[in-house]
């Protein structure tokens, strides 16, 4: 059994497997554009539009990861936590310990890596399954969060950190939403002009078949793991710019946005099918919906709930379309 890769990429077949998973949810997107434009007036403006841009910075660094994760038919539960680990090891090292803030940011990545090497070690090597997993690696990861200031959030940083999220470069774009915007640019070519992305394809698709052809399942899995982590302390430090201030509670919840905006994107829950294209779409969705709701003065709690059809609808969609393939 050949796998779907060739030396320069994807093969013809992959990409227009990958562009009509895209369509669908693209089409969403427009839709509701169109829909949210048609409802309220202040929708369609360049503030609004780059206001979408600054809200779903943390999603889109976390949903990168989660794609990678979800490509190799996995699934992580813990970069919530992970996430709010960075923020607290990122927050007391600068303000606590008084080590210089680029220094407890790099604490803060090597913190959030160690979990999800962690979690991969488990996964691969003790076969454990991911769900439970990364669902006890949550609760860890978010009990140590707590632990290092004793459930206390550390407020104040430099001036300079907290413009990262402010300040608009050419009056138009934050350098978060430029960080965000390179992770994803980052993580598209690696998937599709790297040996190592094609990888993740070859072992959500089949993982015997790709021990066959010679791949490190174990050590992609690993290092699928590492980064989804990684990419999350990424978001909390982006996060913690935003907000000027760290707290172990943050991120609760986050992972099934994340999750949501994969699923929506066209990313195949069984692994070996979907990419950063629809991810980015699917965040966007999710950006956009929330957006809309908050103008039309929808409720929180309805929120949810619309979002939760928006979900379900999306795999139906996904389901009903690989039927028909």
């Amino acid at each position: 059994m050949a796998l779907d890769i060739n030396e320069h990429g994807l093969s013809s077949g992959a990409w227009l497997s990958k562009l009509k998973g895209a369509t669908g949810p693209l089409v969403g997107l427009l839709a509701l554009c169109v829909f949210l434009s048609l409802s309220t007036d202040t929708f369609l403006s360049v503030r609004n539009g780059l206001n979408i841009l600054d809200q779903i910075t943390v999603l889109g660094i976390m949903a990168v990861g989660m794609t990678f994760v979800i490509l190799i038919g996995g699934i992580d539960l813990s970069v919530g936590s992970a996430l709010a680990l960075a923020m607290m090891v990122m927050g007391w090292t600068a303000n606590v310990a008084g080590l210089p803030l680029p220094v407890g940011i790099v604490f803060a990545l090597v913190a959030s890596g160690v979990s999800g090497l962690i979690v991969g070690l488990l996964v691969t090597q003790f076969r454990v399954p991911a769900f439970i997993a990364t669902l006890a690696m949550m609760s860890a990861a978010r009990g140590v969060a707590n632990m290092i200031t004793d459930g206390q959030q550390i407020v104040g940083f430099p001036d300079w950190f907290m413009m990262l999220a402010i300040d608009r470069h050419f009056g138009v774009l934050t350098a978060t939403v430029f960080l965000m915007l390179a992770v994803v640019l980052a993580a598209w070519l690696f998937l599709h002009f790297r040996s190592e992305g094609r990888m993740l394809y070859a072992v959500g698709g089949n993982p015997e078949v790709a021990r066959l052809a010679g791949i490190n399942v174990p050590l992609v899995t690993i290092g699928v793991y590492v980064a989804s982590s990684v990419l999350a302390g990424l978001a909390g430090i982006v996060l913690a710019a935003r907000l000027d201030s760290v707290q172990p509670s943050s991120g609760l919840g986050y992972e099934l946005d994340t999750i949501a905006a994969v699923v929506i994107g066209g990313t195949s829950l069984s692994g070996g099918a979907g990419g950063i294209g629809g991810t980015l779409i699917g965040v966007l969705i999710i950006g956009v919906l929330r957006n809309g709701l908050n103008l039309l003065n929808v409720s929180p709690f309805l929120q949810q709930v619309i979002i939760g059809i928006v979900i379900v609808l999306a795999v139906g969609a996904e389901t009903i379309r690989r039927r028909r393939a």
